[in-house]
Formats: C-alpha cells, structure tokens, sequence
C-alpha cells in the first residue's frame, strides 16, 4: 500500500468484533469500533475493559499497556464520520453477502483511497465481495479466530483480482498482532473454515446416529489427537446459527458432504445456539458448560 495502516476501523461488535477490536488496539492502532445498534459499541468497549483487566489481575498484561489500549478505542456510532481517513476497515457482519457487500460499500468512499477493505468472513467469496464494491484490488478476507485475543491464526484470503501491496500490508499487519499468517487463495470455505465444519458436521452426525455422547465424542478429539476443544464445544462457541450457514454454503458450492445435519437445523430453530443463546451441545452456567446429554 502507499502508506502504512494507522487508522483501523472494526465494523461489528459482536463476539468476533470485539475480539478482534481489542486486538488491533493492543497493537497499538487506533481503532474505531461501529455497530449498527449504538448502546452495543460502549457495551462491548465494557466488555473490552473487563477482559483486559483481567489479563492484568493475572499479570498477563501490564496495567500501562492496558491503558494505552483503552486509549486507542473509539466509539464510533457514525459509520461514515469513521470512516473518514481509515486505512483498513474490517467488517465482522453476519455471514451474509449482501449485508458484507452493503457494509464496506459504505465505507469505500470515505476512507483513504488506498484503504484495505477486509472481510472476516469463514466462507464467502472475497472475489465476489471485491467485484459488488467495486474495489477489487483491495479487497481481502482476514479470517480471525474465536477468541481473537488468543488464536494465533490469521487466514489471509486472496481474492482473484487482490492486489500484491495488499496482501503484503496483511501480512505486516499480522505480524504486528503476533498473529501467524497463512495465505490461502479464495475458494469455498477458505482452508480452515472447509476442514473445521467438515469435522464439526461429523461429530453432529454422530451423536445423531448415537455412536457417543456429547463429552465422549469431544473427549476423542481432544486426548485421542489433542485437539485443544472438541468439535461440539467448538460449534457452541462458533455460534450454531453460523456453523449451519457456513454449511449450507459449502453445500451449494462443493458438494453434498456439506449437507447439514438435520440435528444442526432442528437446534437452530430451537434458538439453541451455543453460548451466546446458554445452550447448544452445552449448557453455559457461570460454573462453566456442561454436556447436554440427549436419549
């Protein structure tokens, strides 16, 4: 790019948005947090607050560098005035392309004109993303992972028409997170997003089918190939609602291995979405999640 990123724009103030928030502004960039509904901005700068704190309770984080990171947070409930001057926007919207499209068309005309415009998107097309904005050279997926502050990955996607300067300005910035990158080309689901749900999708299937229970099919992963998370507490921390939009995509566009289990959808219609709902394969009590074992 013709300059370096200073100014940082999240658009989305969900889990992922505030991850990711809390990031790039321990990382020292001014970063304007925006969200459709105002009172969640100052709800997760709350949140942002509260974590931090708690990273230095456990002397995990200095309190100096605590209080430059809460420096570098903005309030931003005017997207378009935070947009002014941004050197990298990036939206944590739904998984739905219209709306992603919607977001950083807002913003490409205000923001410098060399601005990276960046999805966080697990499965849509950046290409596509790139073409509807109209700002296909800068155009590019930074896949973060949840919780942000603490996976290492961030899965950089290359559109067809993403520019070298671009992917290379990605790159710094990672490193400058202390992310780990890779760089993937876009395709269905990217590398992770198409390797994840594909086990996740599995595992569902097997407690459906009944070959184990909720903790023993999470169990298996975990201690048989050390998996940090089983792939149900996985999908309850993802959020079922995107794990099965994710699917459904994957299965429009590759193939029937990505068919939805039925259990996923019956789960999602039930409004049992995982943590952010208090129960999906879990159930979230303060104490901690504990399995819903089904008959």
């Amino acid at each position: 790019m013709s300059s370096p990123i200073r100014k940082v724009v999240v658009v989305g103030t969900g889990t992922m948005g505030q991850g990711i928030a809390q990031v790039t502004a321990t990382a020292g960039y001014v970063t304007h947090l925006y969200d459709v509904d105002a009172p969640r901005i100052a709800k997760a700068i709350d949140g942002i607050k509260s974590a931090t704190d708690r990273l230095v309770q456990k002397g995990k984080m200095l309190n100096e560098a605590r209080s430059e990171m809460i420096g570098a947070l903005v309030a931003a409930p005017d997207l378009a005035v935070a947009s002014e001057g941004a050197d990298l926007v990036i939206e944590a919207a739904p998984e739905v392309m219209n709306l992603k499209v919607e977001v950083l068309s807002r913003v490409k005309g205000a923001a410098s004109p060399g601005a990276i415009l960046a999805s966080n998107t697990s499965s849509l097309s950046i290409t596509e993303i790139g073409q509807r904005v109209g700002a296909k050279e800068r155009t590019v997926g930074l896949h973060f992972f949840n919780p942000p502050p603490v996976m290492e990955l961030l899965e950089v996607v290359r559109g067809l028409d993403t520019s070298d300067a671009t992917v290379d300005a990605c790159l710094a910035f990672a490193k400058r997170l202390g992310k780990t990158a890779i760089v993937v080309r876009d395709a269905p689901g990217f590398a992770t997003s198409r390797l994840g749900v594909a086990l996740g999708a599995e595992a569902i299937r097997m407690l459906e089918s009944g070959v184990a229970s909720v903790a023993d099919i999470d169990r298996a992963m975990e201690l048989g190939y050390r998996h940090p998370m089983g792939p149900l507490k996985l999908t309850d921390l993802v959020g079922l609602d995107v794990r099965l939009a994710i699917l459904e995509h994957l299965h429009k566009e590759v193939g029937e291995q990505f068919r939805p289990p039925s259990l996923l959808r019956q789960m999602v219609r039930a409004g049992r979405l995982g943590k952010k709902s208090g129960e999906g394969f879990y159930k979230w009590t303060p104490e901690g999640p504990v399995a819903v074992e089904r008959a």
